[in-house]
């Protein structure tokens, strides 16, 4: 370890995918890093903005194929930190949104580390954004709710039977292998006719895009051929889209940038 070398973290949010939504504050903290630990969401031509000299570490983990566990990526913030100086932990979206970044702050600052914390744009609202979807619109939607699709122990979070009770617009994240479940629940509710979208690749040249109401849904997406990373939303606000015009205007729409 060199002399003099001040250890610090700081969780850098990268936003939804287009490398271009990442803030200013976030790439001024790249070109001080001495180290970036990145996620597999993370656009890789964010690393140009990182020194040269600085150490690339791939810390992704996509679905069930483990790369680094989230025990070893904590492990890995310290010991940079420590042998290094300036870490900077690149993660997808908004640190703080369904991104464990505050379970990181927390183990990071055991060892008496100094984090900080520079948000990103969360792809909840940027995504929907994106593709002409309002999460909010007066006279149409009051609110949202954005939900994740699996908690820790690999289940639908409970809160989504609650929302499709409500009139918010509905955002779930990783919810992709629980859309049958989803879908099940708002027919519960009488919902068969609520708009929903899914948009895979929010933001970037993979963006895939597939929309329709709660009960074709299923269906729509499999055709489509629609998978991972996606996120689904749900509500009246899908149908304010003018992407999305025509799908409620009885046409089938995929729309593939």
């Amino acid at each position: 370890m060199r002399n003099n070398i001040n250890p610090k973290v700081t969780l850098v949010g990268a936003g939804p995918g287009d490398p271009e939504l990442i803030t200013w504050k976030g790439i001024l903290a790249l070109s001080k890093a001495d180290v970036v630990l990145y996620d597999a969401l993370v656009d890789k031509s964010l690393l140009n903005h990182a020194p040269k000299t600085a150490i690339k570490v791939y810390v992704g983990k996509r679905n069930k194929v483990k790369g680094n566990p989230q025990e070893e990526t904590n492990h890995l913030c310290v010991y940079h930190a420590k042998k290094h100086g300036h870490v900077v932990r690149l993660k997808g979206g908004d640190p703080f949104v369904f991104g464990r970044g505050s379970e990181e702050v927390d183990y990071i600052q055991s060892f008496g580390v100094a984090t900080e914390v520079i948000p990103g744009i969360t792809s909840s609202v940027a995504v929907p954004a994106a593709a002409g979807i309002p999460v909010t619109k007066r006279g149409v939607s009051e609110s949202f709710w954005v939900i994740t699709g699996s908690t820790t122990a690999g289940k639908l979070s409970r809160d989504v039977e609650l929302a499709a009770q409500s009139t918010a617009t509905v955002v779930v994240l990783m919810g992709m292998g629980k859309l049958p479940e989803i879908v099940k629940l708002f027919k519960m509710s009488d919902r068969a006719s609520t708009p929903i979208a899914i948009i895979q690749s929010g933001t970037t040249k993979e963006e895939k895009i597939v929309a329709g109401n709660i009960e074709d849904i299923e269906e729509k997406a499999t055709l489509a051929g629609v998978g991972t990373p996606a996120i689904i939303i749900i509500g009246e606000v899908v149908r304010e889209s003018p992407r999305l015009m025509d799908v409620y205007r009885e046409a089938v729409y995929i729309d593939h940038h």
